[in-house]
C-alpha cells in the first residue's frame, strides 16, 4: 500500500471543517485591516531564500527542498513566503501604488524537519506583511491584528513575547560582544551552537536545545546595545501595545530563525502545543528589499502563522470546533419519498441549508442514521406526508415533533 510521504498527511473531516473555519476568521479579520490577498509560486530560484532568508539559517542550510529542473536552475519549494512576497512587491513595482501595501497569504510551505507534534514537512501558513513604513504603529497594529485573528478563532490562554534585535548602525556592536563572550562557552555547548558562534552569533539565542539554556541565559543582552532610534521605536511599539491593554511579555532572546529581521521580533504561543509551543511569529525586516534588488527602500513587517499548530490547538481546547453542523435530515420512507425529498432538498440547499438526504428504508433505521450524523432536525416524508401536504420535524436536540408545510419549512431554514 503506498502511503503519504513522511512529513506530509491527508487533513480529513471533521478537521478540515476546523481549517476552513480558521482560513474563514483570517480572511474576514485582514479584510477588516484592509489588507488583499496574494498569491505567489509554490516554487522559486534558489538564490531568492538565499540572499532573504539567509545563507548561514537552518532553513537553508538543513531545510530547503532545493533541486535542478530541467534546464539547469535551481530551483526551491518555498519555506517561508515572506521573501517571495517582498520579490512579487518589487518585481510589480508595487511601490508605485498609494499607500502603506498590506497583503496576505494562505498556503503550503516546505521544511525537511524532522517532523514532530503540529510541525510536518509539508505545512501550512497564514501570513502577512505591510510593507512601505517605518513607523512603530504599524508594528503595533500588525500584533494586535495577529491576536484578534487568536481570539476570533476562539482561542485563548496565549501569550506574546516581543523583543526588539537593532538595526545595522547597532546590531554589530552586539554580535561583536556575543562573539566574544562565546569563544569561552561555546564549546560547551550542541555542534550547532558551535558552529553558529563562528558563522552567525545572533543564531545562537535561537537555539532550542534544553542543555545550553542557561548558558544562552548568561550571554549579553541585546538591549544593552540598542541604539537610541532602536530603543525608542521599542519603547514605542510597547506603549502602543499597552494603551491597546494587549498584555505582552520582553524575551531578550528572541531574535526568530530568520536573518532579515530588525528592530520589532515578536512570537505567539500556546501551552497546549507542549515544549514546542510557538504558534507563530513575525518581526520587522527593513533592509529586506534592497537585499533582494530593489533600489527603493521599503520598510516592512510581517508574520505567519503556523495553521496545522493553530488548529491543533483550537482542535484541543475546543473539540466541539471540529463538529460539522448537519441542519436538516431528510428522512424518506418509500421510493416516491426519495424523489420528493431530493426535489426538496434542492430547494432548502438554495437558501444555503445544509441538508442530507438519507436512502429508503425502515424508520428506526433512518433515524439512527440521522442521529450518528448529529443532524439538528429530522424531517419524515412518507405517503401520508405527501399527501397531506405537510411533513413532521423533529429536534433531534429535545425530541420535539411539530408538523409543518413545504412553506413553513423553506421559511424556517
Amino acid at each position: 500500500m503506498i502511503r503519504a510521504v513522511k512529513g506530509t498527511r491527508d487533513i480529513l473531516p471533521p478537521s478540515s471543517s476546523v481549517w476552513n473555519h480558521v482560513e474563514a476568521v483570517a480572511r474576514a479579520v485582514f479584510r477588516s485591516y484592509n489588507y488583499q490577498e496574494i498569491r505567489t509560486p509554490i516554487f522559486e530560484e534558489t538564490q531568492l531564500f538565499l540572499r532573504g532568508v539567509g545563507e548561514e539559517t537552518d532553513i537553508v542550510t538543513k531545510e530547503m527542498y532545493t533541486f535542478p529542473d530541467r534546464g539547469g536552475e535551481s530551483l526551491t519549494l518555498r519555506p517561508e513566503n515572506t521573501a517571495s512576497v517582498i520579490r512579487a512587491y518589487i518585481e510589480h513595482r508595487l511601490d508605485q501604488l498609494p499607500g502603506l501595501q498590506k497583503l496576505y497569504y494562505i498556503g503550503p510551505m516546505f521544511r525537511r524537519e524532522r517532523p514532530q507534534k503540529g510541525r510536518y514537512r509539508q505545512f501550512s501558513q497564514i501570513g502577512a506583511e505591510a510593507i512601505g513604513s517605518p513607523s512603530a504603529m504599524v508594528d503595533a497594529e500588525v500584533i494586535e491584528m495577529v491576536a484578534e485573528v487568536l481570539t476570533r478563532c476562539g482561542l485563548t490562554g496565549f501569550s506574546i513575547d516581543v523583543n526588539s534585535v537593532g538595526c545595522p548602525a547597532c546590531r554589530p556592536k552586539f554580535i561583536e560582544a556575543l562573539r566574544q563572550r562565546l569563544e569561552s562557552v561555546a564549546p560547551q555547548m550542541c555542534g550547532d551552537c558551535q558552529r553558529r558562534a563562528t558563522t552567525n552569533p545572533l543564531r545562537v539565542l535561537d537555539c532550542k536545545v534544553p542543555e545550553d539554556q542557561p548558558i544562552i541565559d548568561a550571554l549579553p543582552s541585546i538591549h544593552e546595545h540598542l541604539c537610541a532610534d532602536c530603543a525608542g521605536h521599542f519603547e514605542l511599539v510597547k506603549t502602543l501595545l499597552s494603551d491597546r491593554a494587549i498584555p505582552y511579555e520582553v524575551k531578550p532572546r528572541l531574535v526568530r530563525g530568520l536573518d532579515y529581521y530588525t528592530r520589532t521580533t515578536f512570537e505567539f504561543t500556546h501551552g497546549a502545543l507542549g515544549a514546542q509551543n510557538s504558534i507563530l511569529g513575525g518581526g520587522r525586516y527593513d533592509g529586506l528589499a534592497e537585499q533582494l534588488g530593489s533600489k527603493v527602500p521599503a520598510p516592512g513587517i510581517g508574520f505567519s502563522i503556523g495553521e496545522d499548530r493553530l488548529v491543533m490547538s483550537i482542535e484541543e481546547t475546543q473539540p466541539d470546533t471540529a463538529r460539522p453542523v448537519l441542519d436538516l435530515f431528510l428522512a424518506p420512507l418509500g421510493p416516491a419519498a426519495v424523489r420528493h425529498c431530493a426535489a426538496l432538498a434542492y430547494d432548502l440547499r438554495k437558501k444555503n441549508t445544509v441538508v442530507e438526504v438519507g436512502a429508503d428504508g425502515r424508520l428506526k433505521r433512518v433515524m439512527e442514521t440521522a442521529n450518528k450524523l448529529a443532524a439538528r432536525y429530522v424531517l419524515i416524508v412518507g405517503e401520508n406526508e405527501m399527501n397531506a401536504g405537510a411533513y413532521a420535524l423533529k429536534d433531534m436536540a429535545s425530541g420535539e415533533q411539530t408538523t409543518v408545510t413545504r412553506e413553513q419549512l423553506l421559511a424556517r431554514f
